[in-house]
């Protein structure tokens, strides 16, 4: 297959998207595959500038949000790529967050009429809105913790969630911009920080005990994954600085829980219509309750990312991961038609 990868952005998560891309160019080559690289903020990369690029990791914090300012006034149109990409065979986005992962960039291809990774734009742009998520996890009876949508008001909290929360942007991946509070004092504080990234806010019951995580790859769940923080929040330091969490698969869980998550986890991923993959978040709380915190359409591919931690243990090595999502998009096009 000729595939182009398309990475990099200009969303808080650009350094996670260019180690995701790191990942996925040299498996599919490694196949046998003519693999492009482009960066939507510079376009095709020179073979020294992907070596480069692609060789600098994931940094302890997310972009500044002056950098990604300059990035966004000089950044390519995906359509000045047109010529490199048009004659491929499909497209892998390595986007994360932003317009990569919210459906912008789904709705260009779509009108062109090319294959790619992922989900289409309706269900990237609902995966993305954790208000409207949640709305319709509820709806397929999927358990997901009470929330409030800003402006809120400490005394809004305490009658109708209790503390602490999670208060968080309703449209960021990553954790960029998360706080945990735990009073009524740190509301404030944790709401500006919240939006800086998003003008919608979200404020979330928390909910304590267990993170754990399922992959759906063509309808079917993945192992059960338990991530373990010493900080007891998945944060972004802990996803992507080596040591900052403990990832435990498959998760150490009698099988009829299990199960009985991975079953949540297929109606979310349904509920949600995502497509070929994705990955799905929950907790557990100490009675053996499991609340969905958000899914994700186009969850991380680095080196320690969960999804493809959760495809080895099912006998998927990560090479073939990632051609069998090339070759599953393909088939999706064509039905489409």
């Amino acid at each position: 297959m000729k595939i182009a990868v398309l990475f990099g952005g200009t969303s808080q998560e650009r350094d996670v998207s260019i180690a995701s891309a790191a990942q996925i160019i040299p498996a599919l080559r490694g196949l046998g595959h003519d693999v492009i690289a482009i960066d939507t903020v510079t376009g095709r990369l020179t073979a020294d500038a992907e070596k480069k690029m692609l060789t600098s990791g994931v940094g302890p914090e997310p972009p500044s949000t002056s950098a990604l300012a300059n990035m966004r006034e000089s950044a390519l149109a995906l359509t000045s790529n047109a010529s490199d990409i048009r004659d491929v065979d499909v497209v892998f986005l390595a986007l994360h967050g932003g317009a990569g992962e919210d459906g912008r960039v789904q709705a260009v291809l779509d009108l062109a009429g090319m294959a790619y990774t992922g989900s289409n734009h309706i269900a990237s742009a609902t995966a993305m809105d954790k208000d409207l998520s949640k709305r319709l996890f509820r709806a397929a009876g999927v358990p997901t913790a009470d929330w409030l949508m800003a402006p809120v008001l400490a005394h809004d909290v305490t009658e109708s969630l209790a503390w602490p929360v999670v208060v968080k942007p309703n449209k960021q991946g990553s954790t960029v911009g998360l706080s945990i509070v735990r009073e009524a004092a740190g509301l404030a504080d944790a709401l500006e920080l919240a939006g800086r990234y998003d003008d919608e806010v979200m404020v979330e019951r928390f909910v304590p005990g267990r993170e754990l995580t399922v992959g759906i790859l063509e309808g079917e769940p993945l192992p059960v994954g338990e991530i373990i923080t010493k900080s007891g929040i998945f944060d972004y330091q802990a996803k992507y600085q080596a040591g900052g969490a403990q990832e435990i698969f498959p998760a150490d869980l009698p099988e009829e829980k299990s199960i009985e998550l991975q079953r949540l986890a297929v109606r979310a991923h349904q509920a949600l219509k995502l497509g070929v993959y994705s990955r799905i978040d929950f907790r557990m709380d100490p009675k053996g309750n499991f609340w969905c915190l958000e899914a994700n359409s186009l969850p991380g591919m680095t080196a320690a990312s969960l999804l493809p931690q959760a495809a080895k243990v099912a006998g998927i090595e990560f090479p073939k991961l990632v051609e069998r999502i090339c070759r599953a998009a393909l088939l999706v096009a064509k039905r489409a038609g």
